[in-house]
């Protein structure tokens, strides 16, 4: 078969183009801007990427076009398609059909943590010997790659990162809906993507949709901290419930016991394993225990998933350093919403606090460098959360090119702390001047930052 793929370059759609070649398709592709690394790890494997999406690539006259959630009406590419009465299909639909069937597929949701939890349960599957397949919204540092089919024996795992945000424009529900989960994580759930939700209400109806698909035989992983999950169970459930992140004993419920970086899994009162690890952060420690209990679906002893992660590497874009001059630090992080952005910055301050000698150091500094470049963030939809988000990094320093609002006046509650500009040289110019030996530089963005973190280091080692 050959597929050609509108939107190639996204992480799900450029890990659905993998899995395709590595079935044995023929796999063609297009993106506005044709951009690394995923059209570097594309063009590797043999895949042809065309930029932009030009009517003439009808004449290629693939077996279906698969089309992603960023192509709208108006694309000529598509209105081609649909003016031919050409085969077409949305990504999730066609990794459903020609993937998923007959796999027992392992879905990752939630608002926060998806992308971490489904690589920590794909290398607890995979050191357990189970050879997953999956499909990661980023790029796991265990495996170097995004996806992979893994086992062809029957039944075999998959695991997915399974997403909220809708399917494509001729598809509104969202992507999980069509992955037809055994084992299903939910992980946590708030209000976001405002672009394409009312309000969290709306979302949650969303994944109600996803627990009517899991199987009577199926398992239900469920964080017990958050309410509005207990309220889409409350509307109607068919399988079996594991709950994790209690914060007392509670029978049948996993829940951790110790610091994020060195703690016990329990179930109920009973001590299974213990975990240390290199990550921080108790929303870490919390995907650690929603991984475990979703392996233990598929048999994997709590002890092996524990031993498992004590090498897990993370993924990229996740506190990731991505270097240190002048005895400052420079991390790259793929926060953006508000929620994920406070939980980072908690995460790396318990980090270096742990390192922390106040007898011979001062305490050493979080600068926090963010752009609000999402969708739901460009429209403002959270300005009024930033003040919040950002209160335990010490200074904070804003990228406001391309808002429609004012991020001036939205983090005035943090006075003097905070600093904003509508320019990456300035940005990188005001970090520089602030920036002293001990530092540690975040920088968060769920885009590409106008590449902060090399301009930063190389501004930095000016400044020596």
């Amino acid at each position: 078969m050959h597929i050609h793929i509108l939107g190639i370059c996204g992480t799900f759609m450029g890990g659905l183009a993998a899995l395709a070649r590595e079935t044995g398709h023929r796999v063609t592709g297009c993106d506005s801007g044709v951009y690394p690394p995923m059209s570097d790890q594309l063009r590797a494997l043999g895949i042809e990427l065309m930029e932009g999406y030009g009517a003439d690539q009808l004449a290629l006259r693939p077996d279906v076009f698969v089309v992603g959630n960023v192509v709208t009406r108006g694309n000529p590419l598509m209105e081609a398609v649909l003016n031919a009465g050409a085969p077409y299909t949305s990504g999730p639909q066609w990794l459903a059909e020609q993937v998923l069937q007959g796999r027992h597929v392992l879905a990752v949701a939630g608002t926060h943590g998806k992308t971490t939890t489904t690589a920590m349960l794909s290398w607890i599957l995979e050191k357990a010997g189970l050879e997953p397949g999956f499909l990661v919204g980023g790029v796991p540092l265990n495996f170097g790659v995004s996806a992979r089919l893994g086992s062809k024996s029957p039944n075999a795992p998959f695991v997915i990162e399974a997403d909220e945000y809708d399917t494509a424009f001729f598809d509104k529900r969202s992507k999980f809906v069509h992955y037809r989960a055994r084992t299903a994580v939910l992980n946590n759930l708030e209000f976001d993507h405002a672009d394409i939700f009312d309000n969290l209400a709306a979302i949650e109806r969303q994944f109600h949709h996803l627990v009517r698909t899991v199987p009577s035989q199926g398992r239900l992983v469920v964080n017990a901290r958050e309410e509005a999950l207990q309220r889409v169970l409350g509307v109607g459930c068919w399988s079996e419930v594991v709950r994790f992140g209690a914060r007392k004993e509670t029978p049948g419920e996993w829940r951790a016991r110790g610091e994020p970086h060195a703690f016990d899994v329990l179930r109920g009162s009973m001590r299974l394993a213990h975990v240390e690890w290199a990550l921080a952060g108790e929303h870490n420690q919390l995907n650690a225990l929603a991984a475990i209990a979703a392996a233990d679906h598929l048999g994997v002893p709590a002890e092996v998933a524990a031993h498992a992660l004590s090498s897990f590497d993370n993924v990229r874009r996740r506190l990731e350093l991505r270097g240190r001059v002048a005895g400052v630090s420079v991390y790259d992080d793929f926060a953006h919403h508000p929620t994920a952005m406070r939980t980072t910055i908690n995460g790396l301050r318990r980090q270096i606090d742990a390192r922390w000698d106040p007898a011979t150091q001062a305490r050493p500094r979080i600068l926090a460098v963010f752009e609000p470049q999402s969708n739901t963030m460009k429209q403002g939809t959270m300005k009024a959360q930033l003040p919040w988000a950002l209160e335990e990094a010490d200074l904070s320093f804003c990228h406001s090119g391309g808002l429609d609002w004012d991020a001036a006046q939205a983090l005035a509650p943090l006075g003097k702390l905070a600093s904003v500009s509508d320019r990456i040289d300035t940005l990188v110019a005001q970090v520089t001047t602030a920036a002293k030996p001990g530092d540690h530089v975040l920088c968060m963005s769920n885009g590409g930052f106008g590449g902060v973190h090399e301009l930063l280091l190389k501004a930095l080692a000016a400044k020596g």
